[in-house]
């Protein structure tokens, strides 16, 4: 059975494109729910605008079906909180 653990550890491989730091670690998932073979991602990203969205947006889902047992990744895109550099890990 996948947990939430499971698919936090997968995020940790991607990245937003202009900031070397992992989504996890820089503070932009919000929430992991995982039902059966399906995951919902809660995210936000660094500004409302930023260009490479659709690509950071894809990324994750395309990673989190790649876990054996999970079908479908839904990301849900949300902007509150908004995201500040206060979210970044300490460890970063």
């Amino acid at each position: 059975m996948v947990t939430e653990e499971d698919v936090m550890e997968v995020l940790k491989k991607c990245y937003d494109p202009e900031i070397p730091i992992n989504i996890v670690d820089l503070g932009l998932v919000y929430d992991v729910n995982v039902e059966g073979d399906r995951a919902h991602i809660k995210m936000t990203l660094t500004t409302p605008g930023c260009p490479m969205y659709a690509m950071i947006l894809d990324n994750v889902r395309q990673k989190v079906e790649s876990i054996d047992g999970i079908k479908k990744a839904e990301v849900e895109l949300v902007w509150e909180p908004p995201w500040t550099p206060d979210r970044i890990s300490k460890n970063e």
